[in-house]
């Protein structure tokens, strides 16, 4: 088994996960805290780090159409949100690359 390298985010506002408090991404990167997730509210964030993505899938989102990933926490595999990897809809393709961090699942330090 190789060593888990997990990378820690500087700032005072940190989003990190609720079960192992791994750092997950920073308030610096949020591009919308206007998002729906399976469990409530969720935040679009331009990176997140410390993760690890599932397969491909199309998922029919609120928003229409999407092929998303499944993002897992690299450190406890706790389900963090989803990665867009293609919009089907012109006026959804910003989303393309960015990922959703469910709010119920995430904490936030500082």
């Amino acid at each position: 088994m190789g060593r888990l390298f997990i990378q820690s985010l500087p700032g005072p506002k940190i989003f990190i996960c609720k079960c192992c408090k791994v750092h997950s991404a920073s308030r610096d990167d949020v591009l919308s805290k206007e998002f729906q997730g399976r469990f409530g509210r969720a935040y679009l964030f331009r990176t997140v780090v410390n993760i690890s993505l599932g397969p491909n899938e199309e998922r029919h989102l609120m928003s229409g159409l999407h092929i998303v990933n499944d993002i897992y926490c690299s450190s406890c595999q706790q389900i963090l949100g989803w990665r867009y990897e293609k919009a089907y809809e012109e006026s959804e393709k910003y989303k393309e690359g960015k990922y959703i961090l469910e709010k119920e699942r995430m904490l936030k330090e500082g």
